[in-house]
């Protein structure tokens, strides 16, 4: 999991599949036909933020304030509240929505460098814009002035109404503000039961480990979107293939993987948050760094010289949270020693070492 500090969305479900939110100084893209609730994700995203202390910046280019006010206390969130105090709103169209990008929005950014208090922004929708602007280049650069001018106040999300064509997985009208953005959900009707029901899949979530799956959502007036996920991992199953990697990295380290590579193999055990058993992908990356198979006697000692010839070795001990020690020199002479008391016409002929998998390679240096 990543270490970054994540921003809840307070979209009910969501948040479990996203590792906890969003990252800050982000765009989030919010993809549906007409009719998937779109608004609706943008007002709980909002209402969540004020509700614990932050500022919020409605930019709406279609409904005026008032209609979104009343159409949000119809949810159950009473944002006439915060209207004016904590919550803002700037209402375009069209081609004016070009002088809010070039002028206001750069000056509110400017005077809101003076406040501590984080400020999250929507953008609702976004349709408008794509519609006025045809060159898809004056398109492009449009909306990455916009997207980077907002993220400065805080995370920031963005509805846009999708048009496909039959047999398109994401309408052409989207495919800028999804390559633009940081990470993007799709609301879609799908056919389940002999029913439409609505549903949301992740295309993309930058520096994210997201769920893959489709999520039925539902409407709950007083709570708004509740997708139904479940956790990508339960906190018992953090730890649950920890001896597959302690084996791995004291493998890779008899092997004279050096010290970057063991650094890594000790990242990927503090991350793993797969349902599934590791030894697969471990494997597949040995083969990718030259550590499996066959190797040499020769090229094994020539890497375990390379990975201690530094003046400070590396604590395989240390790496792999105490569970695993290494006496390399011990490992030498038990090696030499077999080699002349018992040398098999095979290993005279080839010289090489046979690895089928890691626990065969670790038994067969001991």
């Amino acid at each position: 999991m990543s270490g970054e500090k994540r921003i809840p969305t307070g979209i009910a479900g969501l948040d479990r599949v996203i590792e906890g939110g969003v990252r800050d100084n982000t765009t989030l893209l919010v993809v549906g036909s007409s009719g998937t609730g779109k608004s609706t994700f943008a007002m709980q995203y909002l209402n969540y933020g004020l509700e614990h202390g932050e500022n919020a910046l409605y930019i709406s280019m279609e409904e005026p304030p008032e209609q979104i006010l009343r159409e949000a206390k119809m949810l159950g969130f009473n944002l006439d509240n915060y209207y004016e105090k904590e919550l803002f709103f700037f209402h375009s169209k069209g081609k004016d929505f070009v002088k809010l990008v070039d002028e206001q929005l750069p000056a509110l950014v400017e005077a809101n460098k003076n406040y501590s208090v984080k400020t999250r922004v929507v953008i609702d929708p976004l349709t408008p814009l794509i519609w006025a602007i045809q060159d898809k280049q004056e398109q492009r650069e449009i909306i990455t002035k916009l997207f980077y001018t907002l993220k400065q106040l805080g995370p920031v999300l963005i509805t846009t109404e999708e048009h496909a064509s039959p047999g398109e997985t994401i309408g052409e009208d989207v495919l800028i503000p999804i390559y633009m953005s940081d990470g993007a959900v799709h609301l879609t009707y799908r056919p389940i039961g002999g029913a439409f029901n609505r549903a949301l899949e992740i295309v993309k979530m930058r520096a994210t480990r997201h769920g893959e799956e489709v999520y039925p959502y539902i409407f709950v007036r007083g709570v708004g979107v509740v997708v139904r996920t479940t956790p990508l991992v339960s906190a018992e199953d953090m730890r649950k293939y920890d001896d597959v990697f302690d084996k791995a990295i004291r493998t890779a380290a008899e092997l004279g993987a050096n010290e970057r590579m063991l650094e890594r193999l000790v990242y990927v055990k503090e991350n793993w948050s797969y349902p599934f058993s590791p030894k697969e992908t471990l494997q597949i990356f040995f083969e990718s760094q030259g550590l499996n198979d066959a190797l040499t006697k020769e090229e094994i000692e020539r890497r375990k010289e390379e990975s201690t010839s530094s003046e400070d070795q590396l604590d395989i001990n240390e790496l792999s949270g105490g569970t695993l020690q290494v006496d390399e020199e011990e490992i030498i002479q038990e090696d030499a020693g077999n080699a002349e008391d018992d040398v098999s016409s095979e290993s005279e002929d080839e010289g090489l070492i046979d690895i089928d998998n890691l626990n065969e390679l670790e038994e067969l240096i001991q």
